[in-house]
């Protein structure tokens, strides 16, 4: 069993940043796939980027958020972070942290089912 915990959600104006924290506890696995999703009022959960811990840290990112936003973690705090500049209107959401452990190499990536799921944490950007 994985726990998950999100913080560092807030409301910013457009253009601006935030970091999003998520710390993992419980079962260690030998490797795993991380990933950061989002859900806005109205519409379905969509995955924003993924890492693949274990598998020389590659990471996927859906098209809207290339080159503004930055997946990343610190194995010793066993945290997963996502850097989000340039921040826009349409990225007001709940994120969530989510992990999935031990898929084969190559897995992780955009279109992975994940077993364990963070509460989310609230991201609101105002024009």
């Amino acid at each position: 069993q994985v726990q998950l915990v999100e913080s560092g959600g807030g409301s910013v104006q457009s253009g601006g940043s935030l970091r999003l924290s998520c710390v993992a506890s419980g079962y260690v696995y030998k490797r795993y796939c991380m990933g950061w999703f989002r859900q806005a009022p109205g519409k379905e959960r969509e995955v924003v980027a993924t890492i693949d811990r274990g598998g020389n840290d590659r990471t996927s990112y859906t098209d809207s958020v290339k080159g503004r936003f930055t997946i990343s973690q610190d194995n010793a705090k066993h945290t997963l972070y996502l850097e989000m500049n340039g921040l826009k209107p349409e990225d007001t959401a709940m994120y969530y942290c989510a992990a999935e452990a031990d898929l084969p190499p190559g897995y992780c990536g955009l279109g992975t089912r994940f077993t364990w799921w963070g509460q989310g944490t609230q991201v609101t950007v105002s024009s």
